[in-house]
């Protein structure tokens, strides 16, 4: 017998300001980071009982090192959660996070848990782009169609931005106003409530006394943005993955550290601990692409999460496009004419930061928050995925 579909509330949503790669969290363990976003939405949900959490679901692109062995189940254990608290990591490189929270959602819709995070964790400065052992399956080589698989990110930029006809102009003002759009949008304290300042421990040998000192720091806003990526000089950057190419370091996202977290819980949950639901979780869709335009994976999805969701485009008042590159980025905005006004109100990748796994929890803080603070209802999060894919998932604000 089939299970009635109920709905899944977000009762807290939060995550870590974004560092740069080598930069706030260059020793900064992915799992520390993931311990401190459970443990703040969890404070966030005090009349919760932590023991009722069916299951912690946590992203992440490249689970090895530092972040391998299921890292969820570990920052579970170390953020003091019951043992009865299990937890499992997932992988879709790019939406490893927001379909963590979709899978979250999913346990709940179908009856099968009542309270459940979706979280996601990424170091890149700790774990290599590409992970420290590239082994790819010889039979990609034997199928032109399958050779896309191997091509790096950048490449795909590239022919992206030629199929769709995106100039350098056009990508430099994308990333321009990604990051002007970032630096009011912290200026002007619009990450507040999504964002949970985070305490970076240091230990530095003093020769003097031949001791350890630990050096604190409380990193409050996210460390990407850039007040100097003007047009003038993003126009004097070199292409850095083809001669001729038109993707360069300041039209393209930056590599980053970060985590984020939401709670979910289902209907009966809301009622017996009177908590307040920020949003509903509405539809998830992923889809395949050609892999050598892997950037234009969002066309695909979109219109299946909406469909999903009963809804037109008109009706999503905010969209939190990750912003991989600027050509595939506009490729997406012009081949679904979506409307430039409602896409990353707050900046996006280029300036923001993708910490791959984590992205898709944080870009969900980010729109959910978002969507309350400027009393809106529908909104959705989307973005590209390495090997040809695209995902969205849609959130209502309540």
């Amino acid at each position: 017998m089939s299970k009635q579909v109920q709905d899944a509330y977000i009762v807290a949503a939060a995550r870590l300001p974004i560092g740069k790669r080598n930069g706030y969290y260059k020793t900064t363990r992915p799992d520390d980071m993931l311990v401190h976003a459970i443990k703040t939405i969890l404070n966030q949900t005090p009349a919760l009982d932590p023991a009722l959490i069916d299951d912690i679901v946590g992203g992440c692109a490249l689970p090895e090192a530092e972040q391998g062995l299921n890292v969820t189940r570990m920052a579970a254990m170390i953020a003091g959660l019951p043992p009865s608290v299990p937890g499992v990591q997932v992988n879709r490189f790019c939406s490893s996070g927001l379909q963590a929270v979709a899978m979250a959602a999913d346990r709940i819709r179908v009856g099968d848990a009542d309270v459940m995070i979706g979280c996601g964790t990424e170091t890149m400065s700790l774990v290599t782009m590409l992970g420290n052992k590239i082994v790819l399956n010889p039979h990609i080589f034997e199928n032109d169609a399958n050779l896309g698989i191997a091509f790096g990110m950048g490449i795909t930029a590239e022919k992206v931005a030629e199929q769709w006809q995106v100039s350098r102009e056009d990508q430099d003002a994308f990333a321009a106003a990604s990051n002007q759009k970032a630096i009011a949008a912290i200026r002007n304290g619009k990450f507040k409530d999504e964002t949970t300042p985070f305490t970076v421990q240091t230990r530095v040998p003093d020769p003097a006394t031949g001791q350890v000192k630990v050096v604190e720091r409380v990193v409050v806003d996210d460390e990407g943005p850039r007040a100097d990526a003007t047009l003038e000089k993003l126009a004097q950057m070199r292409p850095v993955f083809a001669a001729k190419g038109t993707v360069t370091a300041g039209n393209s996202s930056q590599m980053s550290d970060g985590a984020g977290a939401l709670l979910l819980v289902s209907e009966k949950i809301l009622k017996q601990f009177n908590l307040q639901p920020l949003a509903r979780f509405v539809s998830y869709s992923v889809r395949g692409v050609k892999p050598e335009v892997m950037g234009i994976g969002p066309i695909e999805a979109i219109p299946d999460a909406l469909r999903k969701a009963g809804l037109q485009k008109s009706d999503l008042q905010w969209i939190e496009l990750n912003e991989a590159f600027a050509a595939q980025s506009l490729a997406v905005i012009r081949s679904c004419e979506l409307d430039p006004a409602v896409v990353n109100p707050l900046g996006g990748a280029i300036a923001l930061g993708h910490p791959l796994g984590a992205t898709g929890a944080i870009r969900a803080a980010t729109l959910i928050h978002g969507l309350r603070r400027e009393k809106m209802k529908y909104g959705m999060v989307t973005m590209c995925i390495g090997h040809g894919m695209g995902a969205a998932g849609i959130f209502e604000a309540l």
